[in-house]
């Protein structure tokens, strides 16, 4: 899972990818190109962020919600955080009950169980060079039976 990128992906990223079957990228994309790259690889599903443009709004939409072996997901780039979500993220979790919400936006990672809503929280942090996060970062997990196992966080260099 990415998020941030803001039209960049570092070199290194690809060398944690190994075993990947999809991409989850959580919006501010930066450009439908990239979105193409990661295509040659691997199956993506992805929201559009605020800074992103036209190009990548005919690829992603606002909001996702899907359901991948047994964990039902919700992703929207500006989500807000447990106990503080935007109102598009209450009013999703409210109608779709979901296991996982993926938020973006904030550059700040967070792994964090909702015990209120019941919802595992998830944001990347961001993978691009753009913004005030120190670290580039990705989270790497697997999906299994209706669990998230195995949450890595991969550490990707200095902004």
């Amino acid at each position: 899972m990415i998020s941030d990128t803001h039209g960049h992906i570092p070199e290194n990223f690809w060398k944690y990818t190994e075993g990947f079957d999809e991409i989850w990228h959580a919006g501010d994309v930066g450009n439908a190109g990239l979105i193409e790259k990661l295509e040659e690889h691997f199956k993506v599903r992805g929201v559009y962020g605020n800074i992103d443009g036209a190009d990548v709004r005919k690829i992603f939409p606002e909001y996702l919600v899907f359901t991948e072996e047994g964990v039902k997901t919700v992703m929207l780039h500006i989500g807000g955080r447990p106990y503080v979500y935007s109102p598009l993220m209450r009013e999703l979790i409210r109608e779709h009950k979901p296991d996982v919400v993926v938020a973006g936006h904030s550059h700040i990672l967070r792994v964090e169980y909702d015990k209120r809503d019941k919802v595992l929280y998830l944001n990347p942090g961001a993978l691009g060079y753009h913004g005030f996060h120190k670290t580039k970062t990705v989270l790497r997990f697997a999906l299994d039976n209706g669990k998230v196992k195995n949450m890595e966080v991969v550490e990707l260099g200095k902004r």
